[in-house]
């Protein structure tokens, strides 16, 4: 277990992310295994759990979440998000007024039918309200009791700095992986001088880091991740070329190209836990199986030599 910035909160290294279960953008979800799936997480020991107000149409990772460990609800970590929702075109829309955080916040709660998240985080912040604003209705919201902590996902370090003189936080959640380590310049040192959790997305890069998308692979076009030039020419070539040295590593110390993945990233400084999505029970226990895994020395060393042939992305866009 891993304290949860300047709480008390213990969290697992290995959180679950409940976007794919959701179905907004996962192909070939269903209830059944999205069910299953949260329980093997919680059988595999992890006890954190990320949802969001968004995450569905209406609400699906909430009311799962509910329905799978309800039971349980004593024993895990719940973390959600607000600010951010789909208007009636299905289009993202943020909003980060006080009276919609709060009111996104409760109808979370009614979802989850419990009277407090362990963690309630602004989801991104709103180019139309001051990020003071909306810290404030946060802050209001953790007085409540019904945020035992506040969080921030999607922040730069000025807007952090804000944020942080009007409520504490306690975990920021950006994306972060192998490939994306842009934070480790700014955000990362911020939070470890603060007593911050950095709690990150996209340990596997959308899947890329699993080492399962063969290089010929074709995307359905309902497949979001097409879009991303990271999966596309000279980056999916180099990314490929990754992959296949991540295996070779992988294998010589008993893991998948996932379980590595994951293992490097919650080990490196200033990491408390990276969220792990998946829609079926295989794919979280495997992650799950990260938490167990030694990154030695050695392995740390041919990681960096792989990642240095690699290279940069050749820019923010290609992810």
């Amino acid at each position: 277990m891993r304290k949860l910035g300047n709480t008390d909160i213990q969290v697992t290294p290995v959180a679950m992310g409940t976007w794919p279960i959701s179905g907004m953008t996962s192909l070939d979800v269903n209830e059944a295994d999205s069910l299953a799936t949260l329980q093997a997480a919680f059988d595999a020991g992890i006890n954190f759990f990320d949802s969001a107000y968004c995450y569905g149409a209406d609400g699906e990772s909430d009311r799962l979440l509910t329905k799978a460990l309800g039971p349980h609800r004593d024993k895990i970590v719940l973390a959600t998000k607000c600010g951010l929702h789909w208007n009636e075109n299905r289009k993202m829309t943020h909003d980060a007024r006080p009276e919609t955080v709060t009111r996104e916040c409760e109808e979370s709660l009614r979802r989850l039918e419990t009277d407090r998240v362990e963690l309630l985080y602004l989801h991104a912040p709103d180019p139309e309200v001051p990020v003071q604003e909306s810290a404030g209705a946060l802050k209001q919201l953790m007085d409540a009791g019904k945020a035992r902590s506040i969080g921030v996902s999607n922040f730069s370090v000025e807007q952090l700095d804000a944020f942080h003189a009007v409520c504490p936080i306690a975990a920021v959640q950006p994306p972060y992986n192998m490939i994306m380590r842009g934070i480790e310049a700014d955000v990362i040192p911020w939070c470890r001088e603060r007593g911050v959790s950095v709690c990150p997305y996209w340990p596997l890069m959308k899947g890329l880091l699993a080492g399962k998308l063969a290089r010929d692979h074709v995307f359905d076009p309902k497949d979001s991740r097409a879009k991303y030039p990271m999966f596309q020419g000279e980056e999916w070539r180099r990314n490929q070329d990754l992959v296949d040295e991540l295996r070779g590593i992988a294998e010589t110390a008993g893991m998948t190209v996932s379980q590595l993945a994951i293992a490097w990233t919650i080990r490196q400084p200033g990491i408390t836990a990276a969220l792990c999505g998946a829609k079926r029970p295989a794919q979280i226990q495997e992650s799950a199986g990260a938490m167990a895994r030694e990154l030695t020395a050695a392995l740390a060393t041919a990681i960096d030599a792989a990642l240095a042939r690699r290279g940069e992305p050749v820019s923010r866009a290609a992810v």
